[in-house]
C-alpha cells in the first residue's frame, strides 16, 4: 500500500515538472513573437495576413513569427492595400488609408492593389533612465512614410512638447536619432512621441531623467528668533558654478522670495548668512536650493519665533 502511494506521488511530481517546463518554453517562445495593431480609414477593412483572413480593422494580431509577411486590407468599393512587411519581436502599428475605386475600375473579387504602403512605425529608447547630461538614442523601423517626427514632452520647456527632429528612414525603414540635451534639462519623466509623416501612425515611450549629483542645505539653527542670523550652507556636487536659494513661508513668502545666487567653492560647498528681521511673520520656513542650471535641488526647514 505504501509503495503504491509513493509511486502515485512520484508520478504526480513528474507531471507537475513537465507542465512547468512546457509553460516556461511556451512563455519564452511567446516573448519572441510579434504583435500587429491594425486599423484602417475608414474602419472595417478586411485583414489578410499571408493571404489568410484575420478579421476586420481595427484589430490586434499577436503571436506572429518574426520575419517577412504579406499584409493586405480589403474593403468593398475601395482599392486594396497590400504590402510586404517585416515583423520583429514586440509591437508595431499599421494604418491603411483606403482609396475609393474610380467609376471606371471594375469591382471584382480582388480589387486592384494600391501602390501606397501601409504605415508601420516602431520606437525604442536606448535607456529607461538617464542621468542629466547624458545622451539617449531613439530608434525604430518605419515603412510607408517619408519621415518620422519626434516630439518630446516633459518638465520645463518640454511641457507642451518640443519637436526634436524629423528623421528620414534609411534602408529597411530603419531610423534613429541621438538626443544630446546637455545639463539644461530638469529631472523628471519624459515622453517621446514618434509620428509618421501624415500622422496616421504614432507610438510613444517614457523614460526618466535623474539629477547628476546632489544639492543640500542645512540651517545653522532650526529654531530662530526674529532679528537673529541663520547660516544656510550645504554641498553641490553637480559641477554647477552656483546655487540659487529661495525662501518659502507664511504670508508674503507663500510664493517664495529669492534670496540670491551663491558661488560653489572648490570643495563643492556653499554658504550664505541670512539675517531675519522683525517684520517677518512667525512660522515654519522652507529653504529651497537648486543648482544653476536647475537640474537638482534640496530643501530644509527652520522655525522663526518672536524676538526674545
Amino acid at each position: 500500500m505504501r509503495t503504491a502511494w509513493l509511486t502515485m506521488i512520484r508520478n504526480l511530481l513528474i507531471i507537475i515538472f513537465i507542465a512547468v517546463l512546457m509553460a516556461g518554453c511556451l512563455s519564452g517562445e511567446s516573448a519572441e513573437k510579434g504583435t500587429l495593431h491594425l486599423s484602417s480609414t475608414p474602419a472595417g477593412a478586411e485583414i489578410y495576413l499571408d493571404n489568410e483572413y484575420r478579421g476586420t480593422a481595427p484589430a490586434t494580431i499577436s503571436g506572429i513569427d518574426p520575419g517577412s509577411h504579406t499584409l493586405e486590407f480589403r474593403m468593398k468599393g475601395y482599392k486594396s492595400w497590400k504590402s510586404a512587411i517585416t515583423v520583429v519581436p514586440g509591437d508595431a502599428n499599421y494604418v491603411a488609408a483606403m482609396s475609393v475605386l474610380a467609376a471606371s475600375e471594375p469591382e471584382t473579387g480582388i480589387t486592384p492593389v494600391a501602390t501606397e504602403e501601409p504605415v508601420a512605425l516602431t520606437l525604442q529608447v536606448s535607456r529607461d533612465q538617464l542621468i542629466v547630461g547624458d545622451s539617449v538614442l531613439f530608434s525604430g523601423i518605419a515603412t510607408g512614410t517619408g519621415t518620422v517626427s519626434l516630439t518630446l514632452f516633459g518638465p520645463g520647456i518640454y511641457e507642451k512638447g518640443v519637436v526634436l527632429d524629423r528623421v528620414r528612414p534609411g534602408a529597411g525603414g530603419i531610423w534613429s536619432f541621438t538626443w544630446n540635451p546637455g545639463s539644461k534639462i530638469r529631472p523628471g519623466t519624459y515622453t517621446i512621441l514618434a509620428e509618421s509623416e501624415r500622422k496616421t501612425a504614432s507610438v510613444r515611450k517614457e523614460f526618466t531623467a535623474i539629477g547628476n549629483g546632489i544639492v543640500s542645505v542645512s540651517p545653522s539653527s532650526y529654531a530662530i528668533a526674529k532679528g537673529e542670523t541663520v547660516i544656510l550652507s550645504g554641498r553641490c556636487t553637480t559641477n554647477a558654478p552656483s546655487v540659487r536659494v529661495v525662501l518659502f513661508g507664511p504670508e508674503r513668502f507663500g510664493s517664495g522670495v529669492e534670496l540670491g545666487s551663491f558661488s560653489v567653492k572648490g570643495d563643492q560647498t556653499w554658504s550664505y548668512r541670512f539675517v531675519t528681521d522683525l517684520t517677518m511673520p512667525t512660522g515654519i520656513y522652507t529653504v529651497y536650493v537648486s543648482d544653476v542650471p536647475k537640474t537638482t535641488s534640496g530643501t530644509a526647514q527652520f522655525t522663526l519665533g518672536f524676538a526674545s
